[in-house]
């Protein structure tokens, strides 16, 4: 039987949300293997002088569990 298990993780950017996206990703790989999902639960942006100065993306990573 194959268990998952779900992680919480937020990147950020001053480029993008794709790039904020694979900061998230690259620091999941960090730390966690057989990540096989990633569901993307927000995106927001911080604004400064009114303009964007950092993307974020809230994502949220399944992996399965090792025996």
């Amino acid at each position: 039987m194959t268990v998952a298990r779900v992680t919480e993780v937020i990147g950020m950017s001053p480029y993008g949300w794709k790039e904020a996206m694979d900061e998230a990703l690259n620091r999941a790989n960090k730390t966690l293997r057989n990540i096989t999902h990633v569901e993307i639960q927000k995106q927001d942006a911080t604004i400064s002088n009114g303009k964007i100065t950092d993307y974020r993306v809230t994502c949220h990573f399944t992996f399965i569990l090792e025996d």
